[in-house]
């Protein structure tokens, strides 16, 4: 007898694997009302990008996560991700020169030296830690770098917020006291990095600059609201691209015949890590909250409540994707949803793309079969993002 379907994203059997739940979201109530908490999940494809699109009936603005709209423990500060329109395009359209694909390639030599020294540190050992010692290391430098963050900066920006996402057995729903106070931390370092420009003056060559100078409703931003600003964009620039690339290290692993094709064609690796971010995208959910009743499946969504988007459940979508639970480098669907959609996807979404290409190009030149070490293996326990906190390996020589 099957059991009764139940969503709640800080049950146990969800953090630990969520898909066979999502598999059950989306083939039995595809708009689901999470008792628990009094909010409501979408699980499919099609209706969560659409809703996306949607900005008139869902908002941002009372937050996005888990901890600023279950549980209550984390306060909506002004972030550029939290914002509705039009304040949101007055801040996102000036900001988006930044990240074009060509202001990723002007870059990308320097991207290409991260990564060079990045993995040197570990080219010569037998064993070595794929997600801390080579991606994380590559990810911060790179946020730093688009954003115009001191590059000295980069370890202390790391461990912020890694505290920041950090769940422990204490506090095991939503953000911990560590993770608040690290997010104060990282808000004191930018309160010190905008008064610092400020005295040397801006020059609107960085965000960094465009931030501090931005004029949003008629006014600009006080030096806490532009720190809280840029403290997002560092979060979302150096957090999800190793976990994304630990599971790719992992899923070519277990496909070695996948591997090899990568390592003799590295034509193929932009098409196999967008494939990575659909099998295995880090970020569980965004949420919004609804500024009218929305009807979806015959069921009525009303005014005021949350709503789940739950990318992964999306992105394995059996209407959107042929064989979804088959993980496929050469798979090149028209639409994806690892970067979200509509005006809040993912503004460095190309700096993403980039790194992914380049990081995977030097592993599998350099070693392109290695052995993970399973015994040794950690797995991110937050209700937030899914994947590893580790990714060891055993270098095997040509």
């Amino acid at each position: 007898m099957t059991a009764p379907l139940r969503y709640d994203p800080f049950a146990e059997e969800v953090i630990q694997d969520p898909h066979p739940v999502y598999k059950r979201l989306r083939e039995e109530a595809p708009c689901y009302h999470v008792e628990k908490w009094d909010c409501w999940a979408l699980s499919r494809f099609e209706d969560i990008w659409n809703a996306s699109m949607d900005a008139e009936n869902y908002s941002v603005a009372l937050g996005t996560t888990a901890s600023h709209l279950l549980t209550k423990v984390q306060p909506v500060t002004p972030m550029i991700n939290l914002m509705d329109p039009p304040e949101h395009t007055q801040l996102r359209s000036p900001l988006a020169k930044f990240f074009t694909p060509g202001a990723v390639r002007r870059l990308e030599a320097q991207i290409q030296q991260f990564v060079d020294e990045a993995f040197a540190e570990i080219a010569d050992r037998d064993e070595a830690d794929l997600f801390n010692d080579f991606a994380a290391k590559v990810s911060v430098r790179v946020a730093c770098l688009a954003n115009g963050f001191p590059l000295e900066d980069a370890p202390l920006l790391n461990r912020l917020v890694w505290r920041f996402f950090a769940r422990d057995e204490e506090h095991p729903a939503g953000m911990t006291p560590d993770g608040l106070a690290a997010m104060n931390e990282m808000f004191g370092y930018f309160i010190q990095l905008i008064q610092e420009r400020r005295r040397k003056g801006l020059t609107g060559d960085t965000v960094v600059d465009l931030v501090i100078g931005a004029e949003i409703g008629g006014r600009k931003f006080a030096d806490e609201e532009a720190a809280s600003h840029l403290s997002m964009f560092i979060i979302g620039g150096s957090e999800t691209f190793p976990k994304t690339f630990a599971s790719g290290v992992h899923r070519l692993w277990q496909h070695p015949d996948q591997r090899e094709q990568l390592a003799k064609d590295a034509s193929l690796i932009p098409d196999a890590y967008m494939e990575m971010l659909r099998y295995d995208m880090p970020t569980q959910f965004l949420m919004r909250t609804l500024k009218s009743d929305v009807t979806l499946h015959g069921v009525t969504m009303r005014k005021g409540r949350p709503v789940m988007f739950l990318y992964p459940s999306a992105n394995r979508d059996p209407r959107e994707f042929q064989d979804p639970d088959r993980f496929d480098i050469r798979r090149r669907p028209p639409r994806i949803l690892s970067f979200g959609h509509g005006i809040h996807a993912c503004i460095g979404r190309h700096f993403a793309t980039t790194e992914g290409k380049l990081c995977f190009q030097k592993l599998l030149a350099h070693a392109p079969r290695y052995e993970v070490r399973e015994d040794r293996l950690r797995r991110i326990r937050t209700e937030f993002v899914q994947g590893w906190e580790s990714m060891p390996v055993v270098f095997q020589r040509r």
